[in-house]
């Protein structure tokens, strides 16, 4: 019989990393940077959280009318700038990993606390970072609600990055301060030179954020679209303004298409019906305002149809009146959607019949949509049925 010798595994050491490379110089600019883009992702990811929200206690302003279409670009932008920012400091800060725990109760106590941190940071952030490309492309390869969830991760990933900042400062402050080639607070294992400068890897990853954010932008900054490779629906679909949601997949063309389609408002009691012609008969007018999703793109369109605020008057809708928005969707949880006071009575706020001079294509949400400034696409409702406020 013959007997196979047992491979060992042998667990690496802060030994096994000896490149400069591998520095709190590198780390510490690296962080900064994707710390930045970090807060300004949270802040306008917060920002895109309440514009959804049925209850506002501040009103979300309808002014300027682009105001959403640059936070969520900016959210989206930022977070893709992350991902090459996140993959270097990964990098830089892995030997780390297998620094044996120091002895003594409270120093291992303390360690374990800081491990157990950055275990959260890197986790929450791998996700955001990976469900949030996975949403602007659309793609969900999961069944909880990517709203709520990345709302979640999302306050627990910055909290522990605030932790991660506290323990870290005196290094941080001191690496920053500090030349990039200066070794102070280098590994003592970390003494070869690598392939490239500090300051050349420094440079590579500045240029691989800036080129990460050339291939998104243009979802939202027209001018770069045809450079913008990874700038999802930037410019498709019927006058120029990409699709979402199709009526082929909403399953509303035949009650869409349908001659006996009416469109009503109503106030308690007090309802009014109309058909298509009918609302084409009222005075129509013309806003030009861009459509911004969730996903990051945005599109400007000029639209025109009849104002909102006339067709609550009809039925006497008291002003700053929340309006109960109906699809002809059967379903899907943007079927109903709320239309706050504040953007109800703004002039700007149109059922749109028509995009470009021509009327609405079925896609766009062809008999009559709700286009209105300043506020999130997935809430642009389309294929409108009723208007509705409570007595």
């Amino acid at each position: 019989m013959v007997r196979r010798a047992r491979r060992t595994v042998k667990v690496p050491t802060e030994a096994d990393f000896p490149s400069r490379l591998r520095s709190a110089a590198v780390t510490a600019r690296v962080g900064m940077w994707l710390g930045i883009c970090f807060t300004i992702c949270f802040a306008t990811g917060l920002i895109s959280h309440y514009a959804q929200n049925h209850s506002q206690p501040i009103p979300f302003p309808t002014s300027p009318s682009w105001g959403y279409r640059v936070t969520q670009g900016l959210h989206i932008i930022t977070g893709t700038a992350s991902v090459p920012l996140l993959l270097v400091k990964l990098w830089t800060v892995y030997p780390r990993l297998f620094v044996r725990p120091p002895k003594g109760a409270r120093r291992l106590l303390l360690t374990g606390l800081e491990r157990g941190s950055i275990a959260v940071l890197v986790a929450g952030a791998v996700f955001l970072l990976a469900s949030g490309l996975a949403n602007s492309s659309q793609w969900y390869p999961w069944a909880f609600s990517f709203r709520a969830t990345h709302y979640a991760v999302a306050w627990i990933t910055i909290g522990a990055l605030l932790v991660h900042i506290a323990v870290k400062l005196p290094i941080i402050r001191g690496a920053l301060s500090s030349d990039v080639e200066d070794t102070t607070y280098d590994r003592p294992t970390a003494t070869r030179p690598g392939v490239l400068s500090r300051r050349g890897l420094l440079r590579t990853t500045w240029v691989a954020a800036g080129v990460a954010v050339l291939a998104t932008a243009g979802s939202t900054v027209p001018i770069l679209r045809k450079v913008s490779v990874f700038g999802v629906r930037s410019g498709d679909g019927p006058a120029g303004i990409p699709i979402n949601k199709s009526a082929a997949a909403a399953k509303v063309a035949p009650a869409a298409l349908s001659g006996d389609y009416r469109f009503s408002v109503a106030y308690g009691e007090e309802e009014r019906s109309f058909s298509r012609d009918e609302l084409l008969a009222m005075e129509q007018r013309t806003e030009t305002l861009p459509i911004a999703c969730v996903e990051g793109w945005s599109a400007s369109g000029t639209w025109s149809g009849v104002r909102v605020r006339d067709l609550l008057d009809l039925v006497g809708v008291p002003s700053g009146s929340d309006v109960l928005v109906v699809s002809l969707q059967e379903s899907g949880p943007y079927r109903e959607t709320i239309l706050q006071g504040n953007f109800a009575d703004d002039d700007r706020t149109l059922l749109a019949l028509a995009l470009e001079g021509e009327p609405l294509a079925l896609d766009h949400g062809y008999p009559a949509r709700l286009i209105a400034p300043n506020r999130p696409g997935v809430l642009q409702t389309k294929w409108v049925t009723r208007l509705e406020v409570s007595a």
